[in-house]
């Protein structure tokens, strides 16, 4: 059976998307923890991150970072943050999250869901940021 991040990915499910290319995409948390919070995720199914293969492995790390500096102009504060949890989906993924505090990082402050198009006005002022900084796998 298929991850909810394979059917996001299929187009099954809506995703607020910021990047896509032929590894990877990331999308906005429908259940961020700040604003401008996003995941990174494989294209294919892996479950634990120690399973990922060092070239995927190095490619979402360097797309987490390109993301973090759109994040980082976007939405400002001290630190962005990455973090691999995995306990929620099992599918390898990155958050991305603009921190200020240790507490910015904690999945009990998540907001319980935004309306896709506040999630719409989030990822265009971080595309906007990402475009301008010569990104280029940024997601229309």
């Amino acid at each position: 059976m298929s991850s909810i991040f394979t059917r996001i990915i299929e187009g099954e499910l809506p995703g607020t998307f910021l990047w896509r290319d032929d590894h990877c995409v990331a999308f906005l948390s429908i259940n961020p923890l700040q604003p401008g919070h996003t995941l990174v995720v494989p294209r294919e199914e892996i479950d634990h991150w120690i399973d990922c293969p060092a070239t995927l492995r190095d490619h979402l790390f360097a797309v987490a970072q390109t993301i973090a500096k759109g994040i980082a102009v976007a939405f400002p504060s001290q630190k962005v943050g990455l973090m691999i949890a995995g306990l929620e989906v099992p599918h390898l993924h990155l958050h991305v999250v603009p921190i200020n505090t240790v507490r910015d990082l904690d999945f009990a402050n998540a907001a319980t869901s935004l309306e896709p198009a506040a999630l719409e006005v989030v990822a265009g002022t971080i595309r906007e940021a990402l475009t301008a900084q010569g990104a280029t796998g940024v997601s229309d």
